[in-house]
This record gives structure tokens, sequence and C-alpha cells, in this order.
């Protein structure tokens, strides 16, 4: 999902939000910026795949970045009111998936290290 939403986002900045033209400039360039970090973050979880037992580092540090994504969300979703349904399900990844799988991540981590005792 990261890496599908954030290639969508470099490559149609705001449009991809079904967003009227025009928007200011400053918005295409951060819309931009942020979805070349999330193709950047989903690209990386990828990279852990092969060998998630060993790349635990990487994936907690991954996986707190999008916890803080979720939380700055949540902040928004209280100060601004509730968004559009496709931001609702990134918070509930953000703030419920995303930390099960670093418990899933450190189990396998834990359980992989008792197998070469």
């Amino acid at each position: 999902m990261p890496v599908g939403a954030g290639a969508a986002g470099v490559l149609l900045g705001p449009g991809f939000l079904d967003l009227d033209r025009p928007w200011p400039v400053d918005l295409d360039s951060h819309f931009r910026y942020l979805s070349g970090l999330f193709l950047a973050a989903g690209l990386a979880f990828w990279s852990c795949v092969p060998a998630v037992e060993r790349r635990g580092a990487r994936f907690r540090l991954l996986g707190a970045l999008v916890v803080a994504g979720g939380l700055a969300r949540l902040l928004s979703l209280l100060s601004a009111g509730s968004p559009s349904a496709g931001h609702l399900a990134g918070l509930l990844l953000e703030l419920a998936v995303v930390p099960l799988l670093l418990v899933w991540q450190r189990r396998i981590e834990r359980q992989a290290g008792r197998g070469r005792a």
C-alpha cells in the first residue's frame, strides 16, 4: 500500500486525492515530497521481507515512523475533523496494524534467536 500510494502521490500530486485544480504550488511540492517519503518507507519495508527475523532494527525504525505519522493524522482528526474513508483506513493501519506487525516481527526475531542457540 505505501509503495502504490507513494508512487501515485509522486506522479499525480494532490490530484491523487481527486482535488480540483488549481491548488497552490507549495501544496503540490509538499504533497509530492511526503509521497516520496511514503514510497521510500514502503520500499524499505519490502527490503526487510527476505530476512525479517534479522531486520528488527530497521523494521522497528520504519514502524516508529509510521506510528508517528499516524499520531499526527490522529491530531488532524481531533482538530480539523474526520477525513475521507481512505485516510481513516490509513489511520487504522498506522495505529493498529503496524504496531501488531512490530509485535509479530519481534516474535519471529526471538524465535530465530532461540533456533541459533
